[in-house]
């Protein structure tokens, strides 16, 4: 008897994840680790400091519904955060489709803590 095999679909807008270097978390795509490649060296050079992967924000606090049901948070996961040599946060994104869930939570990113996301396309 063969094992049943599993069907895995395409992914949606044509991104494949890519396995770390160092085996920690993979990366969506390969762009991003492209990315994170050119943050490295970046950090390396002393150009930006305090360079981490997949800060997680939260844009909505967990609530309750006029039923009393909980309603989950809403959170922004952001690929990059580091600070470059002026002292700023910079919050980056790569992105190869700007989707409207990506939009809203944008806005939400700017309204809750006034950080414009750095869209990065590589």
């Amino acid at each position: 008897m063969r094992p049943l095999r599993t069907y895995t679909p395409p992914p949606k807008y044509g991104n494949r994840k890519v396995a770390a270097p160092d085996g920690g978390k993979p990366f969506d795509s390969a762009a991003e680790a492209r990315r994170w490649g050119d943050l490295q060296l970046l950090q390396r050079a002393g150009q930006i400091t305090e360079l981490q992967r997949q800060v997680r924000y939260q844009l909505v606090p967990s609530q309750r519904d006029a039923d009393g049901k909980a309603v989950r948070p809403v959170h922004y996961v952001a690929d990059f955060r580091y600070r470059d040599t002026q002292g700023r946060d910079v919050v980056e994104d790569v992105k190869g489709v700007a989707t409207p869930v990506y939009r809203l939570k944008r806005a939400l990113m700017l309204m809750c803590f006034g950080i414009t996301i750095k869209e990065v396309r590589v």
